[in-house]
């Protein structure tokens, strides 16, 4: 019976001792829970930043399908800018035709000279209307330039934070603080980066 009890005095030793090596190793690697917090926090700005990328993207397709928009009107308008024009060179060579001839028909060469003075009014109008379209295209397509080099540098920012995460999680297999470390200085360098191309890019 002493045997027995000698036994489990060592088996309780040894539970004990395991017990204090358990809590030791756990204090020493307790720094890991706030690993895991800085990937939590590191995964939610790197979606933030990979919504706020494809927010980008859309941006640039709205406003080059608005600057093919803008270029097909300002085209239909130079169209109909010739078209006038082919009509006022019409009436200018019937104009010179009836001015050439004597004695002819006063209120037809009024008429000719109406018609291409109209036809003069009507092509000013349809230039400016004209250019209004390509000033507007102009703009879309700046839009669109702005919001594709915002997009870049988005993904580039998206990028970073996930070379960040990925090294946290090696951070947590290899317990080695170091790598916690690059790992936040990473995610830094990508929220500096996010912060840079939403505020002042």
């Amino acid at each position: 019976m002493s045997d027995n009890l000698d036994e489990l005095k060592g088996l309780v030793a040894a539970l004990k001792a395991d017990q204090q090596t358990q809590k030791a190793k756990e204090k020493r690697e307790a720094w890991t829970k706030y690993v895991s917090l800085s990937m939590i926090f590191l995964a939610v700005l790197a979606a933030i930043a990979t919504q706020r990328g494809a927010g980008y993207s859309s941006a640039t397709m709205k406003q080059l399908n608005e600057a093919t928009f803008n270029q097909a009107k300002a085209s239909d308008e130079w169209a109909f800018y010739q078209a006038k024009g082919i009509k006022k060179s019409l009436y200018e060579q019937e104009k010179e035709r009836l001015a050439s001839v004597p004695g002819a028909d006063g209120k037809a060469l009024t008429a000719a000279t109406a018609r291409v003075d109209r036809y003069d009014k009507e092509q000013k109008e349809i230039s400016d209307t004209a250019k209004s379209y390509e000033a507007k295209r102009d703009t879309a397509r700046d839009a669109a330039t702005h919001a594709a080099n915002a997009g870049r540098e988005m993904g580039l920012s998206t990028t970073v934070f996930q070379i960040a995460i990925a090294l946290g999680g090696i951070t947590l297999v290899m317990k080695k603080r170091w790598l916690w470390l690059a790992s936040l200085t990473a995610g830094a360098i990508a929220t500096g980066q996010m912060i840079r191309v939403l505020y002042f890019l």
